[in-house]
C-alpha cells in the first residue's frame, strides 16, 4: 500500500458530488499536453514558466491543471528533507513553538533546494503551486494542517505535519495536494514518481479523511467545520484514485461483542458500479477474505455486512478491485 471524520448525511454527499463534478465536461487534454511540452523547465524564472504553461489555455481551471500536473511530474520528493524534518518534529514534539521557529528558519533551505534541485517536501510543493498560480492570476493559498497516514496522526491530531493548497476557480474554493499527487516514498529511502489524479480538486469529505487543516474553514464543508474531529478509517492513495468515501463504520477503531453484525458502507463518486468488493485481513503474509453478505448498491452507496463470530483483534481492510481503500480495527470481546 502506498502512503500516502466525521458524521455526515446524504445531503452532504449531494454537495460533495456537485463539487467534484463542477468540471466534468472540461477536457484537460490540451492542458496536460502543455505541461508535458515544458517538461524539464527550470525554476529560475517562475513568471516565464507560469506564462508558458497557461497563456494558450482559455479557462482558469485549464491553466491550473497545466500548473498542477507540471509540478507533480517535474518535482521530486526530497528524502533527505523528509528525514530531517521528521526527526526534528519528533525531537520537539512537546514544544510546538520551538518547532515552528525551527521550521520557519529551515524553509530557506527548502526553497533553495527546490529551485536548484527540483526536490522538496510538502512546504515546497505548496509554495510552488501558490507562486505559479500568482503569476497566472489565479487565487491560491497554502493550508497547513495534519496529514493522516499509517505513521502519523492515526488516532488523534498530534502535530501539524503537512501543507497543501486551496484554489479559487469560478469564485469557489477547491482542494488539492501536489505532494501526495506526485508520488510516494518507499521505505523512506526512494521516491517513486506516480501521479495520482485523485488529489486534484478533491471532494472535501474525501479530502478530510487524510487532511485536517489548522484553520477549520479550509475543510470547505459546513458540516465538517461544525463537527469535532473523529479518527475515521485510514485511507490511501488508492482511495483517492478510486474516488471512494468510507461511510461506516464511522471510526477507525471499533469494539464489538462476539457474533455482532457489522455493516460496512462506502460512497462511490464514480458513476459506474464497482467490479469487485472484498473485506480482508492478514495472517502473516497471507490474505484471508471475510464472508460478506447483503451486498447492495443504491444511489452510489454500497453496503454489506459481516458477523464476527470469534474473539480477537482484527485489522480489517476494504478492497475495491484489488486496491485497499480503507482500514479499520475491530476488537471482538465476549458476548
Amino acid at each position: 500500500m502506498k502512503n500516502t471524520l466525521l458524521l455526515f448525511s446524504l445531503l452532504i454527499f449531494n454537495n460533495a458530488i456537485a463539487q467534484i463534478s463542477d468540471f466534468k465536461s472540461t477536457d484537460f487534454t490540451i492542458a496536460n499536453n502543455v505541461a508535458k511540452l515544458y517538461k524539464g523547465s527550470d525554476l529560475n524564472n517562475l513568471p516565464l514558466l507560469a506564462h508558458n504553461l497557461t497563456y494558450k489555455l482559455p479557462t482558469d481551471v485549464e491553466k491550473f491543471r497545466a500548473i498542477y500536473t507540471w509540478v507533480c511530474n517535474n518535482i521530486k520528493g526530497d528524502i533527505y528533507q523528509n528525514d530531517k524534518v521528521t526527526k526534528q518534529r519528533k525531537k520537539l514534539n512537546n514544544d510546538s513553538l520551538a518547532y515552528i521557529k525551527w521550521n520557519n528558519k529551515y524553509k530557506k533551505t527548502v526553497y533553495k533546494r527546490l529551485i536548484n534541485n527540483k526536490k522538496t517536501m510538502c512546504t515546497g510543493y505548496a509554495y510552488l503551486i501558490k507562486e505559479l498560480c500568482f503569476f497566472a492570476n489565479i487565487e491560491c493559498k497554502i493550508v497547513d494542517g495534519y496529514g493522516r497516514s499509517t505513521t502519523a496522526n492515526v488516532n488523534s491530531l498530534e502535530m501539524a505535519n503537512h501543507s497543501w493548497n486551496v484554489i479559487k476557480l469560478n469564485n469557489k474554493w477547491y482542494l488539492c495536494d501536489a505532494t501526495w499527487s506526485s508520488g510516494y516514498l518507499v521505505a523512506n529511502a526512494l521516491f517513486i514518481n506516480d501521479y495520482n489524479d485523485g488529489y486534484f480538486l478533491t471532494d472535501p469529505i474525501l479530502f478530510a479523511k487524510s487532511h485536517y487543516p489548522l484553520n477549520k474553514k479550509w475543510l470547505l464543508n459546513n458540516e465538517l467545520i461544525q463537527s469535532n474531529f473523529i479518527a475515521s478509517p485510514l485511507v490511501y492513495g488508492e482511495t483517492f484514485k478510486q474516488k471512494i468515501i468510507p461511510v461506516s463504520p464511522e471510526k477507525m477503531d471499533n469494539t464489538i461483542k462476539k457474533e455482532d453484525e457489522v455493516t460496512f458502507s462506502f460512497k462511490s463518486l464514480k458513476n459506474k458500479a464497482t467490479d469487485k468488493i472484498t473485506l480482508v485481513h492478514f495472517l502473516g503474509n497471507s490474505e484471508h477474505a471475510f464472508n460478506i453478505y447483503d451486498l447492495k448498491t443504491e444511489n452510489n452507496i454500497t453496503t454489506f455486512k459481516h458477523k464476527f463470530n470469534h474473539k480477537g483483534f482484527y485489522d480489517v481492510h476494504l478492497k475495491i478491485n484489488n486496491d485497499i481503500v480503507a482500514t479499520y480495527t475491530i476488537e471482538v470481546t465476549k458476548s
